[in-house]
């Protein structure tokens, strides 16, 4: 399959000049004070904070003052420049040694039952692109792809940066964690945020999502960002906000970087919880899933496509995925990964392998009418009492609990239809959190309008 590489992109100022200066003495306290009363700190002083951070000068409450700060004052574009270059520059950057394909990622902000990346990877990998993917945990309400992934049984998001790149060369994806040496002020950071509150920060998730793709040695990159009741992004104004961001910074840094604003009112898909997700990210692979999964993982992929040059639209884009598809290309692909990875591949044609919950408990209706509305917050705050996520960094997840949704916006209903499914250990933990899930479905009695689930496109 012929590919070819990306014409280079002309860029100024890539890096700020002061970045490269000596590191001068710092005074944390002081610039804590400072960012709380909404001063502009230098590229140095940022530079400064993040090394002495990863060397433990700075210690975790601090930079959880620093955070909150940043929270709630934020950062002009040349500090959330620097923010992510000085942690980008923590760890060291990825090289891909005699290859000239190119090489695109994908990510996403977060949302209630997003397992696109599981899917996508293996689909535009099958494309004729290398697609070296570095995730996260999950991050408050939200799951992550890491999680997900270890629901396979056997398969490691652990890997050397050495073996990364070579499982990248010869299987044409890895899908991994950060690796110590990468981004490590990120890996830092990204934990202590999501126990302190700070989530929700525009400078914050530019500067942990450049600086990880930025050092993963990628030419091309697409964010899927979230906006609606499950998003961090609540408002469309936000959302657009982060997105023009991510795709400045990542710009200036000398990536082609999109960004797709999609909406997150509604779980995407109807699996929720980490096995679940899973299996039904492998349904999309043979062609199968949920119509809103299929339509994110196309657009996004396809705008992938279009950025690494392999084909000049997005029509043509799609086409060549669907291709993939259904010539069995991006099964067989996943099933490479997960072996390189450890993992069984026999779960991506037997989902029966995917380790599967105690009881399955059934949420019934109580009325007649059409579902207005499936409240991504609650189901996604239930998913994590039940196991599906963490309240601290140091959680364990049970990979076999959630949420099937049986119904979703429009779709009419009669009293005692199935509105969802509970996949619990036992009877006691489906009573803890029934009512709560019933309390996500809102019914009334005309069918809703349909609301876009891609919002908007934002390019270079």
């Amino acid at each position: 399959m012929k590919t070819r590489s990306l014409p280079p992109l002309k860029v100024k100022n890539t890096v700020p000049k002061s970045v490269t200066k000596p590191r001068s003495k710092l005074n944390t306290p002081e610039l804590i004070i400072r960012k709380r009363e909404g001063d502009e700190l230098n590229e140095s002083e940022i530079e400064s904070l993040i090394q002495a951070y990863c060397s433990g000068e700075v210690a975790d409450y601090q930079m959880a003052a620093f955070a909150m700060a940043v929270f709630f004052r934020g950062m002009t574009p040349r500090e959330t420049t620097a923010l992510t270059l000085a942690m980008r520059d923590s760890g060291k950057t990825v090289t891909f040694p005699g290859t000239e394909r190119v090489r695109v990622d994908k990510h996403s902000t977060g949302g209630v039952g997003d397992k696109v990346s599981i899917c996508l990877a293996p689909i535009v990998a099958a494309c004729g692109v290398h697609v070296p993917m570095i995730s996260g945990r999950g991050l408050g309400h939200t799951g992550g792809t890491l999680d997900k992934l270890e629901a396979i049984p056997g398969f490691s998001v652990d890997m050397t940066t050495a073996a990364f790149v070579k499982q990248v060369g010869k299987v044409g994806c890895a899908l991994i964690g950060q690796t110590k040496d990468l981004a490590p002020a990120d890996k830092k950071l990204y934990a202590l945020r999501d126990v302190t509150g700070t989530v929700e920060s525009v400078p914050l998730i530019v500067a942990s999502i450049l600086s990880k793709k930025l050092a993963e040695g990628i030419d091309a990159l697409v964010l899927d960002v979230k906006v609606g009741a499950g998003a961090f992004m609540r408002s469309l104004d936000e959302a657009r906000e982060l997105a023009r961001a991510i795709v400045r910074v990542g710009t200036l840094s000398g990536k082609r970087v999109s960004a797709l604003l999609t909406d997150m009112n509604t779980p995407l898909g109807y699996a929720i919880g980490n096995s679940l997700e899973t299996s039904e990210a492998m349904e999309m692979l043979h062609g199968g899933g949920p119509e809103d999964l299929r339509e994110v993982t196309l657009s996004l992929g396809s705008e992938l496509l279009r950025l690494a040059g392999l084909e000049t639209n997005t029509t043509r884009a799609r086409a060549r995925m669907l291709a993939v598809i259904e010539s069995g290309d991006a099964a067989r692909k996943m099933e490479e990964i997960i072996k390189a990875q450890g993992g069984d591949p026999r779960v991506v044609r037997e989902p029966d392998r995917m380790p599967k919950a105690k009881k399955v408990v059934p949420i019934k209706t109580t009325r007649n009418g059409y579902i207005l509305a499936v409240d991504a917050l609650k189901i996604g705050q239930v998913a994590v009492t039940m196991g599906a996520g963490r309240h601290r960094a140091d959680d364990e997840i049970d990979p076999t609990v959630g949420i099937v949704l049986r119904k979703k916006p429009g779709d009419a209903i009669r009293r005692d239809d199935v509105l969802a499914e509970l996949h619990v250990p036992n009877a006691k933990a489906a009573k803890a959190v029934s009512d709560q899930v019933s309390e996500a479905f809102t019914v009334g009695k005309k069918r809703p309008k349909a609301r876009p689930l891609i919002i908007d496109m934002i390019r270079r």
